[in-house]
């Protein structure tokens, strides 16, 4: 075979080699959990938004019974936009009436709230199911109080969210309301299921006990304490950290290790459990 009879046959035999790896490749399996997609931001964020504050305006108007007028002084909560505090001078709102007596007992009264939440549950803003009542108490001026908790994820949740205060007077007359429960708690749960941990309780306890913690005291002033195992209380236990962020139109939901102090300036430090952050209450 000539030399031109080589080429031809050399560039005939590359060719089907390609065809044959075009194949080969068309033929891969595809990925059996779909495809790759980047990471969800972190820490996640419960943004503000304009429509739930508007319909938290106009639920309150329906349940209070204002005016169009007065909707300017009901107090609504940044960001999750639940109510802050009821209105000065609104029409008199009641407890639902529970059981024939003129008052109502212990066991009549939380029945009544747990109707209360069933219909007040757009203003409170989390599902009467994931309220958990922490305390029913009545003060020595004969105002009742009813402290509840919000439990909507896997961990429990920290911060100053997720809290719900109702006030009453012996009439079931609406003293005041106050909610920072997280609206759309179930959207953040499943968003919560896909943040995995990267330390563990044990490398949140070094972390702190190597670097200290660094707060702010009474005057002012900048200090800095490193716990050790005496000022320890029990095991770093796995939280969901709610914080507003700096720019203060969303919240930064992050999975953290709460770690509670004794005999210590600081009685709680939450170590981030994704970035490993120190973050001190305020």
């Amino acid at each position: 075979m000539d030399l031109r009879g080589k080429n031809v046959l050399l560039a005939l035999l590359l060719l089907a080699a390609t065809f044959a790896a075009s194949a080969c490749a068309a033929l891969q399996p595809t990925e059996v959990a779909g495809p790759r997609v980047n990471p969800q931001p972190y820490p996640l964020l419960f943004a503000e938004d304009s429509q739930r504050h508007e319909a938290a305006l106009v639920a309150a108007n329906q349940l209070l019974r204002t005016t169009v007028t007065a909707q300017s002084q009901i107090s609504l909560q940044p960001v999750t936009a639940t109510i802050e505090r009821l209105p000065q001078n609104q029409t008199a709102v009641y407890l639902p009436k529970v059981g024939a007596g003129p008052t109502m007992n212990e066991e009549e009264v939380r029945e009544s709230l747990r109707r209360f939440l069933r219909d007040w549950r757009s203003l409170i803003g989390a599902n009467p199911t994931q309220l958990s009542l922490i305390q029913r108490t009545d003060q020595p001026d004969g105002i009742k109080l009813a402290d509840y908790e919000q439990r909507p994820f896997r961990y429990p949740l920290r911060g100053r969210y997720g809290k719900l205060q109702i006030r009453f007077n012996s009439e079931r007359r609406l003293v005041n309301l106050s909610s920072s429960c997280l609206p759309d708690a179930e959207r953040l749960q499943a968003s919560l299921a896909n943040v995995t941990p990267q330390i563990t309780a044990e490398d949140a306890l070094k972390l702190v006990q190597s670097n200290g913690i660094t707060y702010t005291d009474q005057s002012g002033m900048q200090q800095t304490f490193r716990p050790s195992s005496t000022t320890q209380s029990g095991a770093p236990e796995l939280v969901v950290y709610v914080t507003l962020a700096k720019a203060g139109n969303s919240l930064e939901v992050r999975l953290a290790y709460e770690i509670k102090l004794l005999q210590a300036p600081i009685q709680t430090v939450y170590i981030d459990a994704v970035n490993s952050e120190i973050i001190v209450p305020v």
